[in-house]
């Protein structure tokens, strides 16, 4: 009677199906359910830190389908620790959204791909995190600093920082002072800041912080004031968006902006023009459009109206002072929405004042709201 014995694999060969299994696995993970990112720059501080850590929710918003299929599984842009391209766009798919079980809300803290990167396909444009101040169809406004939807007052984030001027009258200990109040940035008055800085007074610091903190820092005996640094609205700021000279806008004094929608339909007025006509040329899933400054062509036909295809988003940082963010870009498509940041994870001090407090605890874990 013939035997027949089972084969057993050599060691690299169940190695090599591990690393294979874990890899699909992670991919699919990553793809459907959650994503984790890291915080680089204090954009969002002091609700998320430098060094953060944090799963953003793909369930939420749904899932995208995958737009370039021809890239390196768990890499994005590049090859890990190279320049190296990670993918090829020779083959773009249509790109789907699976259902959802929330819609994105006023006040979430939202990953996007960057819209303004066009050289990328959108699903491999850079991830950007910030918050959502203006949803589809609101007309929104920022005055003195606080922002406006439909004419109703958006609640401040409950972390969120502004710039303020620091008037001592001493020398001041940075790290003690800073550092011991959780302020990561600081830096000496020069009178090169110009008329913006509100008082006379040229000793003392910037600093990037919360209510609160400024308040405990008015406190100590050698600060002899601390003052809000604000742009006056009669002062334009040329860095904004739309980079239109019809609108004269700053960082803390920025609209009325409609927010468009799907299904809502402008008039092309010069003015909705320099407003919308990126948006129509670089979102809108057009094969030509032309942009001038009294006109919109799309397909080589002159349009007097546009009805926009997706929604729209306005997003601001919550370190009000320091964000490159919709106030300067513009909006954000619904098919740039990645997902919903959920939780912190791990917090790393990037410049701690000993090795053993490296690690936030105090952050492990803690919901973003």
């Amino acid at each position: 009677m013939a035997t027949s014995s089972k084969k057993h694999k050599s060691p690299l060969r169940e190695w090599f199906d591990s690393v294979l299994f874990a890899v699909v696995a992670a991919t699919l993970i990553r793809w459907l359910f959650f994503e984790a990112f890291t915080i680089p720059t204090p954009s969002m501080e002091n609700s998320l830190l430098v060094g953060d850590f944090l799963f953003v929710s793909k369930l939420h918003y749904g899932t995208r389908t995958p737009k370039t299929p021809l890239q390196v599984p768990l890499t994005h842009q590049t090859i890990w620790g190279t320049n190296i391209p990670s993918y090829s766009d020779a083959i773009q798919l249509p790109q789907y959204r699976l259902p959802g079980f929330s819609e994105v809300k006023r006040g979430d803290v939202v990953v996007f791909n960057y819209p303004p990167e066009l050289q990328h396909p959108i699903d491999l444009k850079t991830n950007y995190i910030k918050r959502c101040m203006g949803l589809p169809g609101d007309k929104l406004e920022v005055r003195n600093l606080e922002v406006f939807a439909n004419g109703e007052k958006v609640p401040d984030p409950v972390r969120m920082e502004n710039e303020y001027f620091v008037a001592t009258t001493t020398p001041v200990n940075e790290t003690k002072v800073f550092r011991e109040n959780g302020i990561s940035e600081f830096q000496a008055y020069e009178e090169t800041f110009g008329d913006t800085i509100p008082s006379n007074n040229k000793k003392g610091y910037l600093v990037w912080t919360t209510v609160d903190i400024a308040k405990t820092l008015e406190s100590y005996d050698f600060v002899s004031s601390v003052t809000t640094v604000m742009s006056p609205k009669e002062i334009s700021e040329p860095m904004l968006y739309p980079n239109s000279n019809l609108f004269k806008w700053n960082r803390d004094n920025y609209g009325p902006v409609t927010v468009p929608s799907e299904g809502m339909t402008i008039q092309l007025t010069p003015e909705n023009i320099a407003m919308y006509g990126p948006v129509i040329k670089n979102y809108e899933d057009h094969e030509r459009v032309e942009v001038s400054d009294n006109s919109v062509q799309i397909d080589g036909k002159t349009i007097s109206e546009y009805t926009f295809k997706q929604d729209y988003y306005f997003m601001m940082g919550d370190n009000r002072h320091n964000s490159a963010d919709s106030r300067y870009w513009g909006f954000v498509p619904f098919d740039h929405i990645v997902g919903k940041a959920v939780f912190v994870w791990m917090s790393l001090d990037p410049n701690p004042t000993s090795f053993f407090n490296k690690i936030r605890w105090n952050r492990l874990f803690r919901v973003i709201d």
